[in-house]
């Protein structure tokens, strides 16, 4: 099979040449350079297309979807500003001493001491659209005449689509917007308070669409909460379609994240509470807290939290038992952002990190947010770790008054 493979990739370029010719007659500068200005016309029904075959020529230019603002530039017809930039310090994180010399492994982070100390000053971008003209989405990737953007990482697609793509469209839109990313694809946190808050710039512009591909088991019922309607598509040609430069902290993204917030919240009532301790047990990534459920019973005894399962619960349970937490608490990931999207700033946010893999990523979101982040970093235990629970009531303790 993998011969199989290696011997059509060399390939790649003759064969759908063949399939095309045999059913429109275009002259292969037309096939190649995307020019379908000129040939496609939407009552011609379904058609063969070569654009996706242009990941295989010699420097053939790949980008993920993700912070892509100076690529996104220099193939744009048109960019403009939505909201303007700003400077942000970061606040301090919540810690006990000598937690953070167990730190043996990181991730989104290289200086984890500097980062937790706060005070560190960072520009937070604009937020930025472009307008690409005469593009194809096929199979989760924009292609443009000079580069290939991917919404999702193409291990995402089996081994056959990777080295054929389809060259069959039977779609024309003439104004889409995309509101997805590669990392909000990838994972469930990025996709509820990145993606999802790109949405309403996206319906501001055009359709909004995004890749066809299989979804998490609570992203339907987000977007049906969230008033989002997406069209998935598997492949499409775009006249025009308008992508955003979303990633930094500006004050627009923290307006849409309260919206966000709210239409979450209209749906259940929200009355304080002491907090709520969000179960992974083996969700996503592999990060392996061998006393996970027996902490969170320790704190539900101790404290009044209480306890949601991401494995078990649906949508309505958990924003249910989020909403109006003063804390959340649990394994670091993306699973904890349940409780973070229905937040109000204020809250705070307790990790319960693995010493193999300390992560920066919650603190810049609850940072952008206005709400308080403490961790605690566990012990090494075979091939996963062990927090005490000591040590978690006294982490909660430093919370500052207003959160706890």
């Amino acid at each position: 099979m993998r011969a199989s493979l290696a011997l059509l990739r060399r390939r790649a370029v003759a064969l759908p040449v063949v399939v095309i010719m045999e059913h429109c007659h275009l002259s292969l500068n037309q096939l190649t350079e995307g020019a379908t200005r000129r040939w496609w016309a939407p009552e011609w029904g379904s058609r063969w297309i070569f654009a996706a075959w242009k990941n295989y020529w010699p420097g053939y230019a790949r980008h993920p979807l993700f912070r892509a603002g100076s690529v996104l530039e220099s193939i744009a017809s048109r960019s403009w500003e939505i909201a303007p930039g700003e400077t942000s310090i970061s606040p301090q994180a919540y810690y006990l001493e000598n937690q953070l010399e167990r730190v043996t492994g990181m991730a989104y982070t290289d200086n984890p001491r500097r980062d937790m100390a706060g005070g560190v000053e960072s520009f937070q971008v604009p937020t930025r659209a472009f307008l690409i003209k005469d593009a194809w989405l096929i199979d989760g990737s924009l292609y443009t005449p000079s580069i290939r953007l991917d919404l999702h990482a193409r291990r995402r697609l089996s081994r056959l689509r990777r080295h054929l793509p389809r060259v069959h469209i039977d779609r024309q839109i003439d104004r889409a917007a995309i509101y997805s990313t590669i990392e909000g694809n990838e994972y469930f946190g990025l996709w509820l308070l990145d993606d999802c808050v790109n949405y309403p710039l996206a319906e501001a512009e055009g359709l909004p669409i995004t890749s066809n591909q299989p979804v998490g088991r609570h992203v339907e019922a987000y977007e049906n909460w969230l008033e989002m309607h997406p069209v998935r598509v598997d492949g499409a040609f775009l006249r025009e379609v308008v992508l955003f430069d979303d990633w930094g902290a500006n004050a627009h993204k923290f307006r849409r994240v309260a919206a966000l917030r709210e239409k979450l919240l209209s749906h259940v009532q929200a009355e304080p509470h002491p907090g709520v301790f969000i179960l992974r047990c083996g969700s996503g990534r592999s990060r392996i807290m061998h006393n996970e459920r027996e902490l969170a019973e320790y704190l539900r005894e101790r404290r009044g939290f209480r306890i949601i399962d991401v494995n078990c619960d649906d949508v309505p349970s958990i924003v249910a038992a989020c909403a109006g937490a003063r804390v959340v608490i649990g394994i670091e990931g993306s699973h904890l952002v349940h409780g973070l999207a229905t937040m109000r700033p204020g809250g705070a946010l307790v990790a319960l990190q693995p010493p193999f893999r300390f992560c920066g990523v919650l603190k810049r979101m609850t940072d952008a947010h206005q709400q308080h982040f403490g961790f605690v970093v566990g012990e090494a235990e075979g091939a996963g770790f062990r927090v005490d629970a000591g040590e978690v009531e006294r982490t909660l303790d430093l919370l500052p008054a207003c959160a706890f």
